[in-house]
Protein backbone atom coordinates (compact mmCIF):
# COMPACT_ATOMS: atom_id res chain seq x y z
CA UNK A 1 0.00 0.00 0.00
CA UNK A 2 1.38 3.37 -1.03
CA UNK A 3 1.96 6.17 1.48
CA UNK A 4 2.07 9.96 1.22
CA UNK A 5 4.69 12.47 2.38
CA UNK A 6 4.55 16.26 2.09
CA UNK A 7 7.54 18.58 2.36
CA UNK A 8 8.47 22.20 1.72
CA UNK A 9 12.12 23.04 1.06
CA UNK A 10 12.22 26.17 -1.08
CA UNK A 11 11.22 26.47 -4.72
CA UNK A 12 9.19 23.38 -5.51
CA UNK A 13 10.70 22.85 -8.97
CA UNK A 14 14.06 21.67 -7.66
CA UNK A 15 12.55 19.80 -4.73
CA UNK A 16 10.30 17.83 -7.06
CA UNK A 17 13.16 17.11 -9.43
CA UNK A 18 15.24 15.63 -6.60
CA UNK A 19 12.46 13.51 -5.09
CA UNK A 20 11.18 12.26 -8.45
CA UNK A 21 14.55 10.54 -8.98
CA UNK A 22 14.44 8.65 -5.67
CA UNK A 23 13.87 4.90 -5.97
CA UNK A 24 10.55 4.01 -4.37
CA UNK A 25 8.90 7.37 -5.09
CA UNK A 26 6.05 6.51 -7.43
CA UNK A 27 4.70 10.01 -8.08
CA UNK A 28 5.23 13.64 -7.17
CA UNK A 29 3.04 16.70 -7.38
CA UNK A 30 3.94 20.31 -6.57
CA UNK A 31 1.50 22.64 -4.91
CA UNK A 32 0.67 24.81 -1.97
CA UNK A 33 -0.15 23.89 1.63
CA UNK A 34 0.08 25.17 5.16
CA UNK A 35 -1.84 28.39 4.68
CA UNK A 36 -5.30 29.83 5.13
CA UNK A 37 -6.44 30.74 1.62
CA UNK A 38 -8.60 28.21 -0.20
CA UNK A 39 -7.51 27.12 -3.68
CA UNK A 40 -4.60 29.55 -4.10
CA UNK A 41 -2.71 30.07 -7.34
CA UNK A 42 0.98 30.78 -7.85
CA UNK A 43 0.55 34.55 -7.88
CA UNK A 44 -1.52 34.44 -4.68
CA UNK A 45 1.16 32.42 -2.88
CA UNK A 46 3.93 34.66 -4.26
CA UNK A 47 2.49 37.61 -2.31
CA UNK A 48 3.44 35.86 0.94
CA UNK A 49 -0.02 36.67 2.32
CA UNK A 50 -1.69 33.25 1.97
CA UNK A 51 0.45 31.45 4.53
CA UNK A 52 1.03 28.62 2.05
CA UNK A 53 4.43 27.12 1.29
CA UNK A 54 5.55 25.87 -2.10
CA UNK A 55 5.41 22.15 -1.35
CA UNK A 56 5.68 18.71 -2.81
CA UNK A 57 3.33 15.81 -2.28
CA UNK A 58 5.07 12.48 -2.67
CA UNK A 59 3.50 9.07 -3.10
CA UNK A 60 5.97 6.36 -2.17
CA UNK A 61 6.20 2.62 -1.73
CA UNK A 62 7.26 1.89 1.87
CA UNK A 63 8.38 -1.58 0.75
CA UNK A 64 11.13 0.14 -1.27
CA UNK A 65 11.86 3.36 0.64
CA UNK A 66 10.95 4.31 4.19
CA UNK A 67 9.60 7.64 5.38
CA UNK A 68 12.81 8.00 7.39
CA UNK A 69 14.85 7.65 4.19
CA UNK A 70 12.71 10.33 2.55
CA UNK A 71 13.49 12.58 5.51
CA UNK A 72 17.21 12.03 4.85
CA UNK A 73 16.69 13.20 1.26
CA UNK A 74 14.71 16.20 2.54
CA UNK A 75 17.54 17.33 4.84
CA UNK A 76 20.16 16.83 2.13
CA UNK A 77 18.57 18.99 -0.57
CA UNK A 78 18.12 22.33 1.21
CA UNK A 79 19.36 24.56 4.01
CA UNK A 80 17.01 24.08 6.97
CA UNK A 81 18.71 26.82 9.00
CA UNK A 82 17.30 29.76 7.06
CA UNK A 83 13.88 31.09 7.99
CA UNK A 84 11.64 31.76 4.99
CA UNK A 85 14.53 31.61 2.53
CA UNK A 86 16.30 29.18 0.22
CA UNK A 87 19.09 30.54 -1.94
CA UNK A 88 17.86 33.67 -3.71
CA UNK A 89 14.20 32.90 -2.94
CA UNK A 90 12.86 34.83 0.05
CA UNK A 91 9.41 34.70 1.63
CA UNK A 92 7.24 32.48 3.81
CA UNK A 93 6.33 30.42 0.74
CA UNK A 94 9.95 29.17 0.64
CA UNK A 95 10.10 27.99 4.25
CA UNK A 96 11.37 24.60 5.33
CA UNK A 97 8.55 22.39 6.59
CA UNK A 98 7.57 18.80 7.14
CA UNK A 99 3.81 18.27 6.93
CA UNK A 100 3.10 14.97 8.67
CA UNK A 101 0.10 12.79 7.83
CA UNK A 102 -0.08 10.68 10.99
CA UNK A 103 1.50 10.23 14.41
CA UNK A 104 4.12 7.82 13.05
CA UNK A 105 5.34 10.44 10.56
CA UNK A 106 5.26 13.13 13.27
CA UNK A 107 7.45 11.03 15.57
CA UNK A 108 9.86 10.18 12.73
CA UNK A 109 10.09 13.85 11.69
CA UNK A 110 10.75 15.05 15.26
CA UNK A 111 13.40 12.35 15.78
CA UNK A 112 15.01 13.15 12.45
CA UNK A 113 15.14 16.88 13.22
CA UNK A 114 16.72 16.16 16.61
CA UNK A 115 19.33 13.93 14.96
CA UNK A 116 20.15 16.72 12.51
CA UNK A 117 20.45 19.25 15.33
CA UNK A 118 22.55 16.89 17.45
CA UNK A 119 24.91 16.22 14.54
CA UNK A 120 25.85 19.93 14.46
CA UNK A 121 26.07 19.42 10.69
CA UNK A 122 24.67 22.85 9.94
CA UNK A 123 26.45 25.06 12.47
CA UNK A 124 23.20 26.92 13.10
CA UNK A 125 19.80 26.06 14.53
CA UNK A 126 17.28 24.33 12.30
CA UNK A 127 14.21 26.41 11.46
CA UNK A 128 12.19 23.60 9.85
CA UNK A 129 8.55 23.51 10.94
CA UNK A 130 6.98 20.16 11.73
CA UNK A 131 3.22 20.58 11.44
CA UNK A 132 0.13 18.52 10.60
CA UNK A 133 -0.62 18.18 6.90
CA UNK A 134 -3.57 20.23 5.74
CA UNK A 135 -5.26 20.61 2.37
CA UNK A 136 -2.76 20.32 -0.47
CA UNK A 137 -3.65 22.46 -3.48
CA UNK A 138 -1.90 21.28 -6.65
CA UNK A 139 -0.01 24.00 -8.49
CA UNK A 140 -0.82 24.96 -12.05
CA UNK A 141 0.09 22.38 -14.69
CA UNK A 142 3.07 24.36 -16.02
CA UNK A 143 4.76 23.94 -12.61
CA UNK A 144 4.38 20.15 -12.57
CA UNK A 145 7.60 18.30 -13.52
CA UNK A 146 9.01 21.69 -14.52
CA UNK A 147 12.66 20.65 -14.87
CA UNK A 148 11.68 17.48 -16.68
CA UNK A 149 9.81 19.62 -19.22
CA UNK A 150 12.86 21.87 -19.64
CA UNK A 151 15.14 18.87 -20.26
CA UNK A 152 12.83 17.48 -22.92
CA UNK A 153 12.82 20.66 -25.02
Amino acid sequence: MMEKATFAAGCFWGVEDKFSRVRGVTSTKVGYTGGSMGDPGYYDVATGKTGHAESIEIIFDPEIISYEELLEVFWSIHDPTTKDKQGPDIGTQYRSAIFYHDEKQKKAALNSKKEQEDSKRYGSSIKTEIVPASVFYPAEEYHQKYFEKLRSR
